[in-house]
């Protein structure tokens, strides 16, 4: 009798430990089918045609977001990186010669003016998409960077590009992280860098497009504006168009989006819900933030990506310099910065679904920082000069290497970054910190290929070579660490939670009970 009295009081104890906030042990737990009083009904016929109709509203309403945000992310990223990266390309049509004094210092000023600004403003841009509609903090971002960078176009001297490059530094603050952090209140974990590797592609195919219009713009000999000019107005005015139709059309955040019908919002919010909590708040929880500035996490990551930028920099502000050292013409050097950027965007995509597929963003950042390596050190120890037919295709493949580990690992640490801090705020403060703190190394980049060591760049590649190899050590050990870290809860909390259980993190955030970093 005693025993059935205390089996008959268990549920009750059960129960009350989830209706207390203060104790949330069920999700440490491994409850039965009995338990969770769903066996039957998923077992039976009725229960097969509901998880059916579920799985195809899932799928119709991921299609539908991916309609409806991923064309205005990669059309915006196409736009930034177009404007922040056709500075190289106005190099080899006379922006050096005939604004800049002939100075490759004053080149590397200006390659450094636009980096100053976005380290700066990052963490203040992308807590401005937690503060308001992301979607209309990233469209004004949009339209300050597309001005200024249409506004090269008049500049007469030094001071005038340094000034724009300001400006589109400010304006790409607002977006970058911004976008990412944007996406991740649509996506869950298992679906985000996948999205943000599609976004992030948009880089890669910006630097594929920059090399045609540019060889495009350099077949243009009788015109009283300067080729660089036209490059300028050719690449920034369609920018600013494109500013005033996100302003207008793009989503803002699921729950208020009049872009979803009520049931595929319920739907969205719930698929959410399964892997983190949702706060449907605008505004900035400054504990949140809090966390973020004093989680040593935050700093490591990135710290790591600011491994990658030094290669995303190196190649975005010389590639087509690089290419030039091979014996080509400044048009020919154009066109040929077109392949390395196809064969980055493929092996992007690939790996990205495979990261998705497989919940794995370590592994395959690791495998990104050793085609980076492998990339420098061709550079490094094969001939630039008098070469033969096998020594440009291998300098060549290693062009492709470069570029590949410079796009690549943006999208994975991105993900990376975000799933591991499941508070809105902590994971938009600490999206701002990949550009604030990963973009320093950028500023190094800006002075690493200077003219006079070409067609080599042995202190390039060198530099880039450890700190490729650094990146790999860091995304090592934070695998280790959170491989380590899992396997410590699963043992203090009595395994993973069911699907579906509440994680707290909007208190607790990722010291929430029931949450597992993504290894």
């Amino acid at each position: 009798m005693s025993k059935r009295v205390a089996m008959s009081e268990k549920p009750d104890m059960v129960h009350e430990n989830h209706m207390d906030g203060e104790s949330l042990q069920p999700t440490g737990t491994r409850m039965t089918d009995g338990d969770k009083g769903s066996s039957r009904y998923a077992d039976s016929e009725s229960g097969f045609a509901h998880k059916s109709e579920l799985a195809k509203a899932e799928r119709k309403l991921i299609m539908k977001l991916d309609l409806g945000i991923l064309p205005f992310a990669v059309l915006l990223y196409l736009s930034a990186y177009l404007d922040r990266g056709n500075l190289a390309n106005a190099r080899l049509q006379g922006l050096q010669e005939q604004t800049l004094n002939n100075s490759d210092t004053n080149y590397s000023i200006a390659l450094v003016c636009f980096f100053i600004t976005y380290i700066v403003f990052s963490i203040p841009g992308t807590l401005l998409a937690k503060q308001y509609n992301p979607s209309t903090t990233i469209a004004i971002g949009c339209l300050i960077w597309s001005v200024a960078a249409t506004c090269q176009a008049a500049a007469m001297n030094p001071a005038g590009v340094f000034v724009c490059r300001l400006f589109v530094g400010i304006g790409e603050a607002m977006f970058g992280q911004a976008m990412a952090f944007h996406l991740s209140l649509w996506y869950t974990k298992r679906d985000l860098a996948k999205r943000v590797g599609l976004f992030i592609s948009a880089g890669a195919l910006a630097g594929a497009f920059g090399g045609l219009i540019s060889f495009g713009v350099s077949s243009i000999q009788r015109s009283s504006i300067a080729q660089w000019r036209i490059l300028f107005l050719i690449e920034g005015c369609p920018s600013v168009l494109l500013g005033i139709v996100a302003f207008f059309f793009m989503p803002g955040r699921p729950e208020t989006s009049r872009y979803l019908t009520e049931d595929q919002r319920t739907l969205c919010l719930t698929r959410l819900n399964r892997s983190a909590g949702v706060s449907s708040e605008l505004g900035i929880d400054w504990k949140g933030v809090k966390r973020c500035a004093t989680d040593w996490k935050s700093y490591v990551i990135a710290i790591m990506y600011s491994c990658m930028n030094l290669t995303l920099a190196s190649v975005g502000g010389f590639l087509p310099t690089i290419i030039k050292g091979f014996g080509y013409s400044n048009a020919q050097a154009q066109l040929f910065t077109v392949p390395p950027y196809a064969v980055a965007l493929v092996f992007m995509l690939l790996l990205t679904s495979f990261s998705d597929y497989k919940q794995s963003r370590g592994i395959p950042i690791m495998s990104v920082f050793l085609i980076g390596i492998v990339g420098w050190a061709i550079l490094l120890s094969v001939p630039a000069a008098n070469i033969s037919q096998s020594q440009y295709s291998a300098r060549y493949f290693a062009c492709c290497c470069i570029v590949t580990a410079g796009y690549t690992n943006i999208p994975l640490i991105i993900s990376w970054q975000a799933g591991n801090n499941p508070n809105e705020s902590q994971r938009a403060t600490a999206l701002g910190y990949l550009n604030s703190i990963g973009q320093s190394l950028s500023l190094a980049a800006s002075f690493l290929f200077p003219s006079v060591e070409g067609p080599s760049y042995t202190k390039g590649s060198i530099v880039n070579i450890a700190f490729q190899a650094f990146g790999l050590l860091i995304a090592l050990s934070m695998t280790l660490y959170y491989r380590f870290e899992n396997k410590r809860r699963d043992e203090a909390e009595g395994g993973r939670p069911p699907a579906g259980t509440h994680l707290d993190t909007h208190e607790f955030y990722d010291k929430a009970q029931g949450f597992r970093y993504v290894i």
